[in-house]
């Protein structure tokens, strides 16, 4: 795990823009249309180290595949693990029910409408065992050619996943996590045997308070979350805390989240995560605020934060001052060498998100990155 020795380090969530041409073959696969497997194969790879050149070039230090191959962070799951059959699943987010006008125009979104969830209907097994490890090689392929601090890759929690997917086999919720933690954890332990740094994406942690357990009271949200975290933590038990990174997430919907569970109602449940490092929301306006947690919450011996500095929802572009300023507030608070400037969530969460324009996303990294040095000229003299 690289800290912030010298200067402020810059990173972002793992989903970024995916070209055009790749959409437009993406959505064939998930559609049914046949694609040329090799030809998708290397526009895949090609594009990956397009989005390295770009995030370098903007200044960013610890850089990632962008997540291009996968059709969403968490639908991905489905063409890599077998038992998902079932008819999709559907959701109702709490905050969007009081606004119905609303509902419609985030669930129209074209590459929301199109993700599948098919829910679990047989014994999970690990299908395709492969393609961790060549989403690995694409991003070394690719990080070879330019300067950086360090590499890192997704892959979605169990959690999240049995958000997403409904369990129509096993006996219990408990069960069925544990299977899917049992089936992911290849592609865990891969990503980090190929010399990367892995992020487990977890807006159930999060997100799953105002989706999947909206009827609970807190207390039993927490007891869930608690769940969650012990089968996060017994999937990735033979990896160090070092390699290991979490995104806590509420969604990355440009919804109006007055349901979402603040931060200090979980941060404690969050810390108990094997991960050494939290990557959370701290530039939107329901969550800026919460750097403050910290006044009175003490960051573990061990721990870093990476706070969003960039809004993932909104096509301004944060003023490098503001940056500055959002990164000082967490390190006044935790320790300048434990924080990491990052971004909110991903510019390209599923295939065809396009809330921020593919542009504009390069140059808030760019304005991260003169950020951080500003930040750092104060903190580093």
């Amino acid at each position: 795990m690289n800290r912030s020795t010298e200067r402020f380090l810059t990173t972002h969530t793992g989903s970024l823009p995916r070209p055009d041409d790749l959409i437009r073959m993406m959505y064939a696969k998930e559609e049914g249309v046949p694609v040329d497997k090799a030809a998708l194969a290397a526009r895949i790879r090609s594009a990956v180290a397009e989005v390295v050149k770009k995030q370098a070039d903007a200044g960013v230090d610890l850089i990632n595949d962008g997540e291009l191959s996968k059709p969403s962070y968490a639908t991905y799951i489905k063409d890599r693990l077998g038992g998902f059959g079932g008819t999709s699943n559907s959701f109702v987010y709490q905050d969007l029910v009081d606004f119905p006008n609303l509902a419609k125009k985030v669930f129209g979104d074209p590459g929301r409408s199109r993700r599948k969830t098919p829910a679990c209907d047989a014994p999970i097994t690990v299908r395709d065992a492969q393609a961790a490890l060549t989403d690995a090689d694409n991003l070394g392929a690719a990080l070879s050619t330019v300067k950086h601090a360090g590499g890192f890759m997704s892959a979605a929690s169990p959690g999240v996943v049995g958000l997403f997917f409904r369990n129509d086999h096993y006996p219990s919720q408990e069960a069925y996590l544990y299977a899917i933690a049992d089936a992911m954890r290849h592609e865990y332990e891969a990503v980090v045997k190929a010399g990367f740094v892995l992020q487990i994406d977890c807006p159930d942690l999060g997100m799953g308070r105002h989706i999947q357990y909206a009827d609970l009271n807190l207390a039993e949200f927490r007891k869930k979350a608690q769940l969650h975290i012990e089968v996060l933590n017994h999937a990735l038990s033979n990896i160090a805390p070092e390699n290991l990174r979490l995104h806590l997430c509420w969604g990355n919907y440009e919804g109006p989240h007055h349901y979402d569970v603040p931060l200090s109602d979980i941060v404690d449940l969050v810390f108990r995560a094997r991960p050494a490092a939290i990557s959370l929301e701290a530039a939107n306006p329901r969550h800026a605020h919460e750097w403050k947690v910290f006044e009175t919450v003490k960051l573990p011996e061990g721990k870093v934060l990476i706070p969003g500095v960039l809004e993932s929802k909104t096509n301004f572009i944060e003023h490098p001052e503001l940056i500055a300023q959002r990164i000082g507030n967490y390190a006044t608070l935790v320790g300048r060498e434990n924080v990491i400037a990052g971004s909110d969530c991903g510019y390209g969460t599923w295939v065809g998100q396009a809330a921020v324009d593919p542009d504009v996303v390069w140059a808030k990294m760019a304005a991260m990155a003169e950020g951080a040095r500003i930040a750092s000229k104060q903190f580093w003299r």
